[in-house]
């Protein structure tokens, strides 16, 4: 249990399983019930919670994000043993790293410098270069202190080495189906490994006007506004975001599936 980033912390544990040998498949994900009034009760004494009922992730008018239910499960196996096996391969896991923000200014004020090295530690392990993700699934809360401390992190990482002219994309889930804490790292993961299966990023939602503390075009990130098509003359690679208000962050990377499972 490390709070929001859960199901993502849960994928780096079966990803270590699996690339330690221990198991040769394994089920991963999470699971959020809205059973009881506390938290709504105690995150909107914090003050986290978007009142109008909308997540506007990385928006001028982000005012804090939406609780919601659901549940998610990813079948992960080693790539050898799907391709022998002519398992559906929707996207292949490259890397996972975890890291822990230390000590920051309150629990819900995440630190820049950690949620920087852990996206650089995840490319390290991957063997790919930060400026080759294309595209970034942000934890984007919706958070007038989140967002613009993501955005940077994200951008002080992928966004350095940029051409002007090669933004990498950057969206978040939690606008479509709002924040589901426990399960929101999986909701992540399964939207990037659909869009890396389809060949198309969705649209990000209620995003109008840009939050004026993040210099997009400085940090070379750009908002999808609409469903994209997406094409590349390369391997296509996303990273994930998942952050825990505790301070517990997991960041995946992933890729798309080799040519010869995508007609499967």
């Amino acid at each position: 249990d490390t709070a929001c980033s859960s199901s993502l912390v849960a994928v780096h544990l079966a990803c270590e399983s699996l690339w330690r040998g221990e198991a040769r498949m394994a089920l991963a994900g999470g699971v959020n019930a809205l059973l009881l009034p506390d938290f709504y009760v105690a995150f909107s004494q914090l003050g986290v919670l978007s009142p109008d009922g909308r997540c506007k992730s990385f928006d001028a008018r982000a005012n804090g994000y939406v609780r919601s239910e659901g549940a998610g499960m990813a079948v992960l196996k080693p790539l050898s043993a799907a391709l022998r096996d002519k398992d559906p391969i929707y996207a292949v896991i490259r890397s996972t790293a975890l890291n822990q923000d230390g000590r920051t200014a309150g629990m819900t004020v995440p630190s820049q410098a950690a949620q920087e090295q852990l996206i650089r530690t995840a490319c390290d392990k991957a063997g790919v270069l930060p400026s080759d993700i294309q595209y970034v699934e942000a934890h984007g809360t919706g958070t007038p202190v989140g967002d613009p401390l993501e955005a940077a992190a994200i951008g002080g990482v992928v966004g350095a080495g940029r051409r002007s002219n090669d933004p990498c994309i950057i969206g978040s889930v939690k606008t479509n189906i709002g924040h589901l804490e426990a399960g929101a790292g999986i909701a992540s993961l399964m939207k990037v490994a659909l869009a890396l299966h389809h060949r198309r990023i969705p649209a990000h939602l209620h995003f109008q006007q840009a939050n004026p503390a993040i210099d997009f075009e400085q940090l070379h990130l750009q908002i999808p506004r609409q469903s994209q098509v997406w094409e590349s003359d390369r391997s296509r690679l996303a990273g994930i975001n998942g952050f825990g208000y505790g301070g517990a962050n997991a960041h995946v990377i992933l890729e798309q599936a080799p040519p010869a499972s995508e007609s499967q």
